[in-house]
């Protein structure tokens, strides 16, 4: 117990706050639908704090924040947490609560917009056949309109896999002689080979586009980018 104990108090007071709420929504997950349907709401906690395409009806703002501490199962969570405590304790142990904190929330938020991107860029063509065939009277239209906001509450991330990936770009970037072990390689290789790989990789599944593919990889690359950005500002900034 005592072991335990001094285990939860090494680690650093953002990266614990980020666990545990994380895990505290993840158990709410499990709960909530069970609540809602007892107040006649047949949906889930993730219909409301998961990431909406911005056009549907179910989008709010907030959802770009609160996304990312939401989570579809337990391992989903499990290998989040895992990374964010294995590379956010580092960062904010260099860089003190506030900054890591700035950093984290950012490149989350930063993932998001570029996943809203992606969807907007990849859902236009599809949208634009159902809008021409809504305003040509050849089909049913209130039925089209209606499949058309089926359509559009469809997509929706979870996950604090964007930020993770921008913790995993500010270790590359600060340890980059940092020896990591990754799936599949039996060897550990430096932490700036290991960034590099996880990048072209989530390129290569995003454009690639395999059906049945269901992670956001362009989320996680989202998160890469603006972690490259605030990385670039701060040392501008040092340099000044």
């Amino acid at each position: 117990m005592n072991n335990f104990r001094a285990f939860i108090n090494s680690i650093p007071p953002v990266v614990k706050n980020i666990l545990a709420i994380n895990i505290i929504l993840w158990l709410a997950t499990i709960a909530t639908p069970g609540i809602f349907l007892r107040f006649g709401i047949n949906a889930k906690l993730e219909d409301f704090l998961g990431m909406h395409y911005w056009a549907s009806d179910k989008f709010s703002p907030a959802q770009m924040f609160t996304y990312m501490f939401m989570h579809a199962n337990f391992m989903h969570m499990f290998f989040n947490m895992f990374a964010v405590y294995m590379f956010g304790a580092a960062l904010e142990s260099l860089w003190g609560p506030k900054r890591f904190l700035f950093y984290y929330v950012l490149t989350g938020i930063g993932a998001a917009v570029v996943q809203q991107l992606f969807w907007t860029i990849e859902l236009k063509s599809f949208f634009d056949s159902l809008d021409v065939a809504i305003n040509s009277n050849v089909l049913d239209a209130a039925t089209l309109i209606a499949r058309k906001a089926g359509y559009l509450n469809m997509p929706i991330t979870v996950g604090a896999s964007g930020a993770v990936f921008g913790l995993l770009l500010a270790f590359g970037w600060l340890f980059p002689q940092a020896e990591l072990f990754m799936m599949f390689i039996p060897v550990p290789i430096k932490a700036r080979v290991a960034v590099t790989i996880y990048a072209v990789v989530e390129l290569f599944f995003g454009v690639a586009g395999f059906s049945g593919d269901n992670i956001a990889h362009f989320a996680h690359l989202g998160g890469m980018l603006f972690g490259i950005i605030i990385m670039l500002f701060w040392q501008k900034k040092r340099f000044r």
